[in-house]
Order: C-alpha cells, then sequence, then structure tokens
C-alpha cells in the first residue's frame, strides 16, 4: 500500500456534515445526531480545517453550502449509503440471498412478468420479490436493491442504464380526431400526461412547431394505465406508450389523428424511457449482480 494514501478526516467529522448537508441547519443537524448546534460547528470548523476549504456560508439564520460542500456531499452521502448497506447485508442473515427489485407498474406489467421465468431459471436458488412504487424509492429504507424508473435518465448518485425507450404516440377517441387535421389543433383539447412526465408535451409540441399557450388545459394522472383510460373515455388526447397505442388503433378505440410515426424525428433526448438505477455498492452482492445483468442483456424493445 502507497505510503502517499491520502488521510481522510474524522468520521465524526465526515457525520456532521453529512448532516448538514442535508438540513442547511446546525440546530436540525444536532437534533438527529443527538449532541448541541456548538458541538456541529465544532465539528464542521474542524472538517474545513482539515480540508483546508470553506464548506458552509451563514446567511442569516441558516446556513447555504458552497460549491465545495456540494460536491463533497455526492461522495460522503455514497459513502454512508454503503456503510449501511454493509451493516445490513450481514446482519439480516434472510436478507442476504434475497433480491429486492422495484418496477414502474407499466414496465412490470409490459415488459417483466413475461420473462421473470427466464430468470428464475437462470438463477433458480435467488429469493426474487418485485414492487411496483412510482416514485423513485429509498434504497436503504425501503429494502430495495434496484428500481426500474421512467424518465430521462440523470440519476447522478446511482448507476443507470436505459433499458428501452418508451416513445409515445398522440392518441384520442375517433370523435376527438375527427376535429384534429394539424398539430396546432391539439391545443384546443385537454392535453392528457402523467404527472411524471411535465415536460413531455411541452417537448412534443415544440417538435411539431406548436407554441404552447398559458392557458391550455392539461391533466396529469398518477400513472400510464389512468392516463389511457382517461384517453379512451374521450377526456381529451393522451400519449399512449407504443404497445397499448397499437392495439386501441387495431380494435378502433382510439385513432392517432397525425399518425401513427407522427413523433419518429425526435431528439433522443426528448424521448424518455425505462431506465435501471442501482446504487453501486449494491452490485458487489452476488444475486443482485446477476439480476442486474441479467436485466441489461435483455433486448426489451423486442416486445
Amino acid at each position: 500500500m502507497s505510503g502517499s494514501r491520502l488521510r481522510l478526516p474524522s468520521l465524526n467529522a465526515l457525520r456532521a456534515f453529512h448532516a448538514v448537508a442535508r438540513h442547511h441547519s446546525l440546530r436540525r443537524a444536532a437534533d438527529e445526531l443527538f449532541v448541541t448546534p456548538q458541538a456541529v460547528g465544532q465539528q464542521i470548523k474542524l472538517l474545513e480545517d482539515t480540508l483546508q476549504v470553506t464548506l458552509f456560508e451563514r446567511k442569516g439564520r441558516t446556513i447555504e453550502p458552497t460549491e465545495s460542500a456540494i460536491l463533497l456531499s455526492h461522495y460522503v452521502e455514497a459513502g454512508f449509503n454503503e456503510f449501511a448497506e454493509g451493516v445490513r447485508r450481514v446482519t439480516k442473515s434472510t436478507y442476504r440471498d434475497r433480491v429486492n427489485l422495484n418496477a414502474s407498474p407499466y414496465f412490470a406489467t409490459h415488459y417483466l412478468l413475461p420473462r421473470l421465468s427466464d430468470f428464475r431459471e437462470m438463477l433458480p436458488g435467488a429469493d426474487l420479490r418485485l414492487t411496483t412504487m412510482i416514485d423513485m424509492p429509498d434504497f436503504a429504507r425501503d429494502d430495495i436493491d434496484m428500481t426500474v424508473q421512467w424518465g430521462y435518465g440523470g440519476w447522478a448518485d446511482y448507476e443507470s442504464v436505459l433499458l428501452v425507450g418508451d416513445p409515445k404516440v398522440i392518441c384520442c377517441t375517433p370523435q376527438i380526431g375527427a376535429q384534429i387535421s394539424s398539430a396546432a389543433d391539439l391545443t384546443r383539447f385537454t392535453l392528457l400526461d402523467t404527472i411524471k412526465s411535465m415536460r413531455l408535451w411541452p417537448d412534443i409540441l415544440h417538435f411539431l412547431g406548436v407554441e404552447l399557450v398559458d392557458g391550455d388545459h392539461n391533466i396529469g394522472f398518477d400513472d400510464a394505465a389512468s392516463m389511457r383510460r382517461a384517453t379512451l373515455q374521450g377526456i381529451g388526447v393522451g400519449l399512449v406508450s407504443v404497445p397499448n397505442a397499437e392495439e386501441d388503433l387495431r380494435s378502433g378505440a382510439l385513432v392517432a389523428p397525425l399518425g401513427r410515426d407522427a413523433l419518429s424525428g425526435m431528439n433522443p433526448q426528448d424521448v424518455p424511457g425505462f431506465y435501471l438505477v442501482i446504487p453501486r455498492g449494491h452490485l458487489r452482492v452476488k444475486g443482485v449482480a446477476a439480476l442486474h445483468r441479467w436485466l441489461v442483456q435483455q433486448d426489451w424493445s423486442a416486445f
């Protein structure tokens, strides 16, 4: 081992920094750590002296992290998450062989469930647990090893990889479709979307050359299934995922007033998808790494 190895600050100082960085308050950090605000302040001063950088600036009754503190906080957060994961793994014997996967309900239903038996055949001894929370889980609190999240990427604190894109088809009932002859006509109707994709309609209208007016009517739903049902009921114009859209277009329940491929030329960065997200330390566990590898290797676009 090299004799020039960096000497790390004390763990107590890093714990104090971790709490202050999250709360932006010495008092709230002290409450969490069961010490006095003065003790927290001393630890922050010790850390600043050790690192020779300023970490917080006082602004009235609050303190604001400096750029150095924001950068450091990402690494400290990751470090404490790994500490917690290691302790959990070695102290919960029933948890060691369990793999806890969370997936968005749509991905779980349309992509994952039909193939889970393939994974069980590959790793028959794994105790696989599947949950379907829509929002990003708290990996430590919820005992989640990895999650499949709908979105645009950008989970900077975690490893993430795109499993499959989720391009949309503009759909509506035939009655509404008869009144839409151009992209500009879309804004005459209620635009339906999911709460997590509030940028999707603006991106689509921009791509179609339509100006989004502040007074336009939108309804956001918790999940894609509810939004699809609202579209089928004629409440407005929806953005339906390709597998569902193809089913509804074949049956005649919905139409694509601008054409099935109206959005095919969108910038890939503006097209959402399903991402596999995992804390980096979790990949060190054999069963978790095996499931992660299997999920990444699948051709999910084949559905």
